[in-house]
């Protein structure tokens, strides 16, 4: 992890600075249009071809130019995540605002220009076209930026990816980061597959909407394959072939992944009121002794042993 603050140069260079930084950092574009006395802080890192950065900044904006993608292609798509203040982006004659907790997704082959008007703060990936080409081929006939909402199913997955990537935390090896951006592609494709049917994705993506669609509804007590096939355009006997991708049936997935509901709930002091038969009742069982008796074999004690232990 690198990191450059205009701090540590003379006021008069520095916006020339900040374009070589962003340069180096994310790629090559021209930074326009400060309207204040500029002041901005980014940090950095990058594993193979995955580069990751979070900056914060006063207002400017960012330009790359066709005379950029000719002399410095690059085979990328940007995603950036708005974290505080508001952007203004454009691409192939498209335009929108980008608020807090959205997401965009930029072509960077294309010419763009993004705008900040005020003080703001993001993060940024920048992914292989491939990558993300091979989950989302849509992205292909829409050359377009495009946005996220946060308020999408799988936005908040989504933002918590990018940021884990983007952090300054030590220790995270190449193969982590890979794994993560698998992650974080899986979750933009679903996120940004409005127009496209559930039935038509690709197993993997296909898996991971059904995970997130589960987890959603765990205090359900009808979830069911049928339920979950139904809701996917799928067959019961394909979503059991779908689940064989986790070494789970359907069944021994929701049931552990409820009883792990169960347990962070008993562990968490802010629920201490809460009756355990609530806790269960909630966390999509509807039989007491049924719960009691899986809770022990998949944890080595009770619910309520589980609820007793000393807090860490």
């Amino acid at each position: 992890m690198a990191s450059w603050s205009t701090e540590t140069v003379d006021v008069a260079e520095r916006f020339s600075f900040w374009r070589e930084v962003v340069c180096q950092t994310v790629l090559n574009v021209a930074t326009e249009a400060p309207r204040e006395r500029f002041q901005a802080q980014i940090s950095g890192r990058s594993f193979g071809r995955l580069r990751f950065a979070a900056f914060h900044s006063t207002s400017h904006e960012i330009v790359r130019s066709p005379q950029h993608t000719a002399r410095f292609p690059e085979d990328n798509y940007l995603i950036s995540l708005q974290r505080r203040g508001h952007s203004r982006i454009s691409q192939d004659g498209e335009a929108f605002a980008l608020d807090p907790g959205e997401i965009a997704i930029v072509d960077g082959q294309r010419p763009f220009r993004i705008g900040f008007p005020a003080p703001v703060s993001r993060v940024i990936a920048v992914i292989p076209r491939e990558t993300l080409d091979m989950r989302m081929p849509w992205l292909r006939r829409s050359r377009a930026a495009r946005k996220i909402a946060g308020s999408s199913p799988y936005a908040d997955l989504t933002r918590r990816h990018l940021l884990q990537l983007a952090s300054d935390e030590p220790g995270l090896s190449e193969s982590e980061a890979n794994l993560l951006t698998d992650n974080l592609c899986n979750l933009l494709a679903l996120a940004s597959a409005r127009d496209i049917p559930l039935g038509a994705l690709q197993p993997d993506l296909q898996l991971e909407a059904m995970l997130a669609f589960c987890r959603r509804h765990l205090s359900e007590a009808d979830l069911s394959p049928q339920l979950v096939a139904a809701r996917f355009g799928i067959s019961v006997r394909t979503l059991h072939l779908r689940f064989e991708r986790v070494g789970r049936t359907f069944g021994r997935w929701l049931l552990e992944s409820r009883l792990e509901a169960c347990r962070r709930a008993l562990r968490d002091p802010r629920q201490r009121a809460c009756a355990i038969s609530e806790i269960a009742y909630r966390c999509g069982f509807n039989d007491l002794s049924h719960f009691n008796k899986a809770f022990r074999a998949q944890f080595g004690m009770t619910p309520r042993e589980a609820r007793n232990l000393p807090q860490l």
